[in-house]
């Protein structure tokens, strides 16, 4: 059984400002960049897993995207999928240069949107050495027309209306203006999928991160309805790990599998339940198959694997 260490909170440049991260120094040279959904900053988004990671012996480092949770950058809850990829790979490189990671053993791990990511960055970066797209975003349009049925024509048009006051008010300087990241159907939110209101009750229970702005400026709340990483899952040059949850309304099983099917080294885990499923009901049956596959993958067939230790109950 490996003992985990304290966490250190570390610092990266991306894009001339600086993300935050938590390092969770490891024992074993393989290490997980890990990095959550949408404006999900890293405590509520990674922390249950990357504790159980680093109990198994990896190296963690979290982050939050820039213009996010204790990252830098203006405006502030500005999701940009250029700037997220291209925060991803400052993360990356800083993971390499630490002295508790052989550089050649890093995996990456997302969730939700940043799952999404996961996909695009395993077929850019051929020095992975596996991946793991956690209920991930794999095909906006697909998303985008399901999500269409959990909203009414009003709130559409007034989340609309938004979008473009705040772009407009972008190009003049003007602070964002915010809206719920998710809220209940029919309601001007990013999201109204049934299963988008469980994130607090699923990342948060006990109220431990008052800091957490569930909010993104109404520019950015379009933007996954385009965006499509499935595309490059055939070009996924390690091995891919896709866990679903069958009952996903937000983002849907079907892209995730189709994501596993396509990657040339591509499996797939199902867990019951909805969209926050590994971090509920599903947790060890997720943090199980995930840390096997890491086990197997940045360690090799022939390693050692760590009996997990039961999760903490504080």
């Amino acid at each position: 059984m490996h003992s985990s260490v304290e966490r250190q909170k570390v610092h990266f440049s991306s894009g001339g400002t600086h993300c935050a991260a938590w390092h969770y120094p490891g024992t074993n040279g393989g290490c997980v960049v890990m990095a959550s959904g949408t404006a999900v900053t890293k405590e509520p988004g990674t922390d249950r897993f990357a504790r159980r990671f680093n109990e198994a012996g990896f190296a963690v480092l979290a982050f939050d995207f820039r213009r996010i949770g204790e990252s830098g950058g203006e405006p502030r809850q500005v999701i940009r999928i250029p700037d997220q990829l291209a925060d991803w790979q400052a993360a990356i490189a800083y993971a390499r240069a630490l002295p508790d990671v052989d550089p050649a053993r890093i995996a990456i791990w997302g969730f939700s949107l940043a799952g999404g990511h996961v996909l695009r960055l395993a077929a850019r970066d051929g020095e992975l050495a596996a991946a793991i797209a956690q209920t991930p975003l794999a095909d906006g349009p697909t998303i985008a027309r399901a999500a269409m049925r959990h909203s009414t024509p009003r709130a559409m048009l007034h989340l609309t209306g938004l979008v473009l006051l705040d772009t407009l008010g972008a190009l003049v300087g003007r602070r964002p203006i915010l809206v719920p990241s998710a809220g209940a159907a029919g309601t001007v939110a990013a999201l109204t999928t049934p299963d988008a209101m469980d994130g607090t009750r699923a990342l948060d229970p006990d109220g431990r991160y008052p800091d957490w702005n569930q909010s993104i400026a109404a520019r950015s709340a379009l933007a996954p309805g385009f965006y499509r990483p499935l595309r490059d899952a055939p070009h996924v040059k390690c091995p891919l790990l896709v866990v679903v949850s069958e009952q996903d309304q937000s983002v849907l099983p079907g892209p995730g599998l189709r994501a596993a099917e396509l990657a040339p080294q591509g499996e797939s885990v199902r867990l019951p339940g909805t969209h926050y499923a590994p971090f509920t009901h599903a947790h060890e049956q997720a943090v199980e198959a995930e840390t096997a596959f890491l086990q197997r993958n940045l360690l090799g067939p022939s390693a050692d694997l760590v009996r997990l230790r039961p999760p903490r109950r504080n």
